[in-house]
């Protein structure tokens, strides 16, 4: 029987648990929970900063978002900080399922769709050694390699395979699932099929980058499942733990998904006003002094902000915090805010927060700069978020004075 461990991202008291040992280590090493003896067999496990879950043979602990954020949503975030097109229909299985068989179902569904006419089969470029001419020889390489020999050749042909980007991780995708534990023996059965109609793919190496392939006529049956399986690929693993046990986690740094997900969803949203948006911003607050090199200036990186015609217009910055029992936020977020406007000579800066409410200007003392508070409330529907983020870029945009314009 599934032992479930349920806590809340912000829980700041432990939860005493009794575990084996060889379970504690596995779980610890995760990174989703800090897990320290106590006292017998019990240990204590806090959430360590980020959320997902983790099973451990017939143990799962899941550590929920802060805000009301389920696995369509935190999908959906995920998927379009990478890609905007994301969809939060592309996880099909309800979530009442849990976690891991919602993400067997969802990408066993679309790779069914995927694959129904067969593998992806496209043209690589490939380099190789034969004793007969393909292609056309590759007369500097053979010069160096084998000077004076005509064989073998060092050759480069484009070969028509399956063997593509999107098999690739495809493939890479459903091996990891498949060792997810617990599985029904259907979906095992499913997914084990998908997985031998791409016989013959390259296998990715572990923490290698991911191959790129783009969106085109020709994959545009392949791309929810591509989209779900780099997902995967970038937050699970699934294996053999110590001992042997079976070990499956999908481990999210809600911070990092929700700044890169305001940083692209708003430079989707003033796309189409003048100007250049750009992520991580570097600036200075100090000026350049004589004699010394810029590696002596005070650094800033400021998470997003929209230049016209060189000179920064818009500063924003995402913080995936909660406020204090009175509502308010940190008291450093303002200070940084203002270090920011006072080094760009802008004289608005938005702070966008994670949770519910309306935005609320702050205007600082003895200067011409005010700091707005914007929330953002992940609870919302993916359509109503965008529409909130570009909301957002609007009123940015006009207490700047710009105006939307159209691009040829």
């Amino acid at each position: 029987m599934l032992r479930e461990i349920v806590l809340d991202e912000l829980q700041g008291y432990p939860a005493p648990v009794e575990l084996d040992r060889e379970v504690a280590a596995t779980l610890r090493d995760t990174g989703l929970v800090s897990v320290v003896p106590a006292h017998g067999d019990a240990w204590a496990i806090l959430p360590a900063g980020k959320v997902g879950a983790v099973q451990i043979d017939d143990l799962l602990v899941r550590v929920k978002p802060k805000e009301k954020v389920g696995l369509s949503k935190l999908l959906f975030l995920l998927g379009y900080a990478k890609a905007p097109g994301f969809r939060s229909d592309d996880v099909i299985a309800d979530e009442f399922e849990g976690l891991f068989p919602a993400l067997a179902e969802s990408l066993a569904r679309h790779s069914e769709w995927a694959l129904e006419r067969g593998p992806l089969n496209g043209y690589v470029h490939v380099e190789e050694t034969l004793r007969t001419v393909r292609g056309r020889i590759r007369v500097g390489d053979q010069m160096t390699r084998r000077p004076g020999l005509l064989l073998p050749l060092e050759v480069s042909y484009d070969d028509y395979t399956s063997d593509v980007a999107e098999n690739q991780i495809l493939r890479a995708a459903l091996r990891i699932i498949m060792h997810v534990p617990r599985l029904s023996e259907p979906l095992l059965a499913r997914l084990a099929h998908l997985y031998s109609k791409l016989d013959g793919v390259s296998a990715l190496n572990h923490g290698a980058p991911l191959p790129v392939w783009t969106e085109s006529r020709i994959n545009d049956h392949y791309v929810p499942a591509l989209r779900l399986s780099e997902i995967i690929l970038r937050t699970m693993s699934a294996e053999a733990g110590v001992g042997h046990r079976s070990v499956a986690s999908f481990v999210v740094n809600m911070a990092t998904v929700f700044e890169d997900f305001v940083a692209t969803a708003l430079r989707e949203a003033l796309e189409p006003r003048p100007g250049l948006t750009e992520w991580q911003y570097e600036a200075f607050m100090d000026e350049a002094e004589p004699g010394y090199s810029s590696s002596d200036r005070v650094r800033m990186y400021v998470d997003v902000v929209h230049s016209v015609q060189g000179r920064p217009a818009m500063i924003f910055d995402a913080k995936y915090k909660a406020a204090s029992a009175s509502g308010a936020y940190p008291n450093a977020d303002h200070y940084q805010m203002l270090a920011y406007c006072t080094s760009l000579g802008v004289p608005c800066a938005w702070l966008v927060y994670a949770g519910a409410g309306e935005p609320r200007v702050r205007r600082i003392r003895n200067s011409d700069v005010s700091v707005v508070e914007f929330p953002l409330d992940l609870s919302r529907e993916p359509e109503a978020l965008l529409m909130r983020v570009a909301e957002l870029a609007g009123r940015a945009a006009s207490t700047a004075g710009y105006r939307s314009t159209s691009r040829p």
